[in-house]
């Protein structure tokens, strides 16, 4: 499952995309100005980013720079500038592509998905001890034997794996399922699928080393 961050300031545009996209599987983050972006930037993983030029705070130009000067993620530009200096400006900088608005949405799905097939023409795994996801595939590998995860249990698993070594709290985690699926889990069954997600991926799951439980704090990949 691929991450995506979107800097957009229009909130009818955000959900509208968030929604449309977080059904085709991708996670998405979104944010509304140049710093908020670029903080997330240096503290999370994301595959591929979508800018708005025109934003409230800074723009989209200028944050490109500063999101290669950190990391090489594919970039598209979002904007309702329809002239060619814009078109040119953006691509002259390096952008992957450019899509105006209004724009349609299988349309820029489409080319999200040639941008990140560009960008991982060999297969991408997270890897933690003997478990691999392979985010392109949605597979999870135990010792290089497939295991098999519900959708909610997977999507659970690649929350963590995109936090390596971090806490997370019972609260983010519900909040991050609940942006993910749209479904409002109780804390109850949130244990019940942690329970079942170890049972698959721990060779002990009464003594889990992969996802460990930080009493009364959360949970974390990693040491």
């Amino acid at each position: 499952m691929y991450k995506i961050l979107l800097v957009e300031d229009d909130i009818n545009i955000i959900n509208h995309l968030s929604s449309f996209l977080e059904k085709e599987g991708f996670l998405i983050t979104h944010v509304d100005g140049q710093k908020k972006a670029i903080n997330l930037i240096n503290n999370q993983h994301f595959d591929l980013a979508i800018l708005d030029i025109s934003l409230k705070e800074g723009n989209g130009y200028s944050l490109y720079n500063e999101i290669k000067s950190y990391k090489d993620i594919p970039i598209v530009f979002l904007t309702a500038n329809q002239d060619e200096f814009s078109v040119v400006t953006g691509l002259n900088l390096g952008a992957d592509d450019y899509i105006s608005k209004p724009f349609r949405p299988r349309e820029l799905l489409s080319r999200i998905q040639n941008i990140l097939r560009r960008y991982h023409k060999q297969e991408t795994f997270y890897q933690y001890q003997n478990i691999k996801v392979n985010p392109l595939t949605g597979k999870v590998f135990k010792d290089n034997y497939e295991i098999f995860l519900s959708a909610l249990e997977y999507r659970l698993l690649l929350i963590f794996f995109s936090y390596p070594n971090q806490l997370l709290t019972r609260e983010f985690l519900l909040e991050e399922i609940w942006n993910i699926t749209g479904e409002d889990v109780s804390d109850n069954t949130l244990s019940v699928y942690m329970k079942r997600i170890r049972n698959k991926i721990e060779d002990n799951p009464q003594n889990p080393n992969i996802i460990k439980t930080m009493r009364g704090l959360g949970y974390k990949l990693g040491d």
